[in-house]
């Protein structure tokens, strides 16, 4: 029996594989699978080898002081890995863990085939990067047709496929107001995929709720969360008197709730994607100690954090970034935005031109699923 390794880093690179290996599991259902993954595999009858929360870390402090704990995992990775020997490792995103992990398989076990899906942002910095990776990815799989030219450059094989969470796919209806209640217009809120990210937001999030609440009576503010993280979030908003919020797990229910909401406001990251994808207007917010946005700040060459304003070269979506990301700076924006429906309508119109490049005529998840099923 053929196997695959499905090997991730963090929960949006869980979902992307998941996507991917439902699509695989279509085209031949006779594979055998282990991953280092979370809900969304699992979910899918996968076991994972670790919990995805212990693996990766989230910023330069982080990863300076968890060094140790950091080589653990990928040793320890690596050694099952090996010992389940994969036809193919098939690693998605968190270029830091994954391409370190698929080096030393391809060391021990050249055999394997390594293929990677979600390529480092070379094009933000370390570009010399893409010299080392093909010395040990067979194949690289790119998100972003412009990436094309930084791996051609070099000679590695790489195919443009497209970005899976921008296919459509049918879902059941759902009546949402079993879930958040009748007459409330939504607004989402993705607060981060991780416990550090969601320690530095919330605060600031529910300081933006009174505020608005202190203006506005019709909204119900939903925060999208994973299961693993939902307790943090109850608990912190257990906290305080914000009654007008509700806290949704469930992925299936995720997309209905973004459908139907008026505006997002959400982390940055994959996320934002998504959240234009369905022609929501939104803005972006991120906050990290400030040691390590120094250190970011050095050595990036761009002037976007957001894909879609790299992409345009131009600020469609606010990024509320630092000393930006604040209660009353994010209260602004979106009052702004929400008194001025004509604002809401030209944020949405340019990020469908943007996205326009990132699709393919064919299904991403398709498209790295018949190229997995290729090299098996």
């Amino acid at each position: 029996m053929k196997k695959i390794f499905i090997l991730t880093g963090e929960p949006s690179g869980d979902k992307l594989a998941s996507q991917v290996i439902k699509k695989l599991k279509i085209k031949d259902d006779k594979i055998q699978y282990l991953c280092l993954g979370g809900e969304n595999l699992t979910n899918l009858g996968i076991k994972s080898i670790k919990n995805l929360n212990d693996v990766t870390f989230l910023g330069f402090t982080k990863v300076i002081t968890n060094i140790f704990k950091i080589k653990k995992n990928i040793n320890e990775t690596v050694k099952q890995i090996i010992e389940f020997n994969p036809d193919i490792l098939f690693s998605v995103d968190s270029p830091d863990f994954t391409l370190r992990v698929a080096e030393m398989v391809k060391n021990k076990s050249p055999k394997i085939k390594t293929i990677h899906f979600v390529a480092p942002q070379v094009w933000v910095w370390r570009e010399d990067r893409v010299k080392k990776i093909k010395t040990f990815i067979d194949h690289v799989l790119l998100l972003f047709k412009f990436e094309k030219f930084y791996f051609d450059k070099e000679n590695v094989n790489c195919t443009f496929v497209g970005h899976p969470l921008l296919e459509k796919t049918k879902t059941a209806k759902i009546d949402l107001n079993q879930i958040i209640g009748k007459n409330k217009a939504i607004i989402s809120i993705f607060p981060g995929s991780r416990k550090s990210e969601i320690q530095k937001l919330m605060p600031v999030l529910i300081n933006f709720i009174k505020l608005m609440n202190q203006k506005y009576i019709d909204f119900k503010y939903v925060f999208h969360t994973t299961y693993n993280l939902r307790s943090n979030i109850e608990e912190t908003l257990k906290k305080t008197e914000i009654e007008n919020f509700d806290i949704i797990s469930d992925e299936k229910i995720k997309e209905h709730i973004l459908e139907k909401s008026v505006f997002a406001v959400t982390k940055s990251g994959t996320i934002s994607l998504e959240v234009c994808f369905k022609k929501i207007p939104s803005v972006i917010i991120y906050k990290i100690n400030w040691i390590n946005y120094f250190i970011i700040k050095l050595l990036v060459k761009i002037k976007f954090a957001n894909i879609i304003n790299i992409a345009a070269n131009k600020m469609i979506i606010p990024e509320l970034i630092q000393s930006k990301c604040s209660s009353r700076i994010i209260f602004n924006k979106v009052s702004d935005y929400i008194e001025n429906p004509k604002k809401m309508s030209v944020q949405i119109a340019e990020t469908q031109e943007v996205l326009d490049q990132f699709i393919t005529d064919n299904s991403p998840s398709e498209n790295v699923a018949a190229i997995l099923k290729s090299h098996i």
